[in-house]
């Protein structure tokens, strides 16, 4: 107990100082969102890692998939890795940076508004983001609940509220190079965790080659083995899971917003790469970790107290160092996603929604002011919905958590990425991918509760989960969207060619970097 404590200890007043020592670069709005847009590489990279592995990656999804797709579970990591952030950095990141840049947008609701020249764009997408974003937040601390009592033996209301309480403080105090920062640390940590944490895991039954011998003898419906093919017993399935968790990111808000504050070039380069590796270790790891999970539960415990008592539970019987270990991983993974959620919440609600209704024009002050006070407000509210869901066991919340991801990216990823592309995206379009993320989103929650029901083979596939629907959102938004702007063309926005000259300035790199045309 004394090991884990001084761990906790040494890891959150770290935290609480990194704030205060970054409290100079946030002394205006951009610098606040963005860090001035002077992030390097590794600061970037880790950041993005960080904000997208979370408690609910570690707990939720690793034990939930990694019992029904087995070792065949690391896919979907790798998807994570090279979809989710090597191909993300490559398509997105310097045309974002660029782009952002120039229109001078802080936010992905405020990118939509230069873009599509449109405050109703803004307003939505902030509406949008603020209201899908809560749940999601709130869903972290869900992840944390059988860990901390596992290892502490203390309420759950307990663990969300400091965990709350000192991510207001050092977002609030250092702005987004705090995050940056800490991200920094905290993903240095998922590292080493998660390498540990399979080492010791493993040991238990014979290391690799042993686990792989037990895994080979537990029992599938469909063929002997399944649990260690090369695609699990649920090939579809499993590609219904990468899609949404690594294709899902593109259209993510607090995801995206890290491509704002890049510094330049040179880190770019350097950030896909620590990226994609950072991703390939933790969300390979973690799922490659789950999907042993079935040598350490049984069926009868896994329906009784559901997936996320998997991880848990194999992790129950290690050391009292390495447990510590792993709260610590869990709660970097948790805060630095929060801290993300919170800085993008709050920002959105601020720049874009209120700052849009306000009758006069905010300054600089005002704007840090509100800033401040939302990030407060995003995490109390979070932090209540968390506890009430956890204590109550609200159907609605549970599955308004599971909603979120897929309303989130079936509403901006088609438009955001086609904006940055294609000069004759509509503004048609947008409405339509908004309005069709949401609404189907929204119908998929209604089923979930059993408000109304669907019937046919192509609805029952399409609404057989949120993660089928939310899957389906985001490839049909990348359908809709050209597809609604070349009949809608009266309503693309106007001078789109000046904008995107922003892309073909004239620029000078040194020989090392770009070779001399010889004319």
């Amino acid at each position: 107990m004394a090991i884990k404590l001084l761990l906790l200890v040494i890891f959150f007043c770290i935290f609480i100082a990194v704030g205060i020592y970054c409290r100079k670069s946030s002394s205006d709005v951009n610098g606040f969102v963005l860090g001035g847009r002077s992030v390097g590489p590794w600061l970037t990279a880790f950041a993005y890692g960080t904000s997208y592995f979370s408690a609910v990656i570690f707990v939720g999804y690793a034990g939930q998939f990694g019992w029904s797709f087995g070792v065949a579970s690391t896919w979907i990591g790798l998807g994570n890795a090279f979809i989710g952030s090597l191909l993300a950095w490559v398509l997105l990141g310097r045309r974002t940076r660029i782009m952002t840049q120039y229109l001078g947008s802080k936010t992905m609701p405020e990118y939509f508004g230069q873009r599509y020249q449109s405050q109703t764009f803004k307003v939505l997408a902030s509406a949008i983001t603020f209201l899908f974003l809560i749940p999601y937040t709130a869903s972290l601390f869900n992840g944390l609940s059988r860990l901390f009592r596992m290892a502490f033996d203390v309420d759950y209301s307990v663990c969300v509220i400091v965990m709350a309480v000192l991510t207001a403080i050092y977002v609030i105090v250092g702005g987004y190079m705090a995050t940056a920062v800490n991200d920094f640390i905290q993903g240095i940590v998922m590292l080493v965790g998660i390498v540990a944490v399979i080492a010791a895991v493993l040991s238990k039954h014979g290391g690799f080659m042993g686990s792989l011998i037990e895994m080979s003898k537990v029992e599938s419906d469909v063929m002997n083995g399944a649990y260690v093919s090369f695609f699990g017993p649920q090939p579809f399935y499993l590609v219904i899971v990468v899609l949404l968790t690594s294709l899902g990111t593109w259209g993510l808000p607090q995801m995206v917003g890290k491509f704002y504050a890049i510094k330049n070039e040179q880190s770019i380069k350097i950030g896909t790469f620590i990226s994609t590796f950072f991703a390939v270790i933790v969300a390979g790891g973690c799922y490659f970790l789950g999907g042993f999970g079935r040598l350490f539960t049984t069926q009868d415990a896994v329906m009784a107290e559901g997936f996320d008592s998997v991880i848990p539970t194999m992790l129950s019987g290690l050391s009292d160092f390495l447990i510590a270990i792993v709260l610590i991983l869990v709660l970097s993974a948790s805060m630095s996603t929060l801290s993300s959620l919170v800085l993008t919440s709050s920002s959105t609600l601020t720049l874009d929604f209120i700052g849009n209704f306000s009758k006069e024009e905010m300054n600089e002050k005002k704007k840090m002011l509100y800033l401040r006070v939302f990030v407060a407000v995003f995490i109390v509210i979070s932090a209540v919905i968390a506890i009430v869901q956890a204590k109550s066991k609200v159907t609605f919340i549970a599955q308004l958590m599971g909603i979120s991801w897929g309303a989130l990216s079936g509403a901006f990823l088609a438009p955001f990425l086609y904006g940055l592309y294609w000069k004759k995206t509509s503004k048609a379009a947008v409405a339509t991918s908004f309005t069709f993320g949401v609404v189907v989103m929204i119908i998929q929650l209604c089923i979930s509760l059993g408000w109304i029901t669907v019937s046919g083979p192509v609805l029952s596939l399409i609404f057989k989960n949120s993660l089928y629907s939310g899957v389906f959102c985001m490839l049909a938004g990348l359908v809709l969207v050209p597809l609604v702007s070349i009949l809608t063309q009266g309503t693309a926005p106007k001078d789109t060619d000046e904008m995107f000259k922003c892309f073909d300035r004239t620029v000078y790199v040194h020989a090392k970097t770009a070779l001399e045309d010889d004319k």
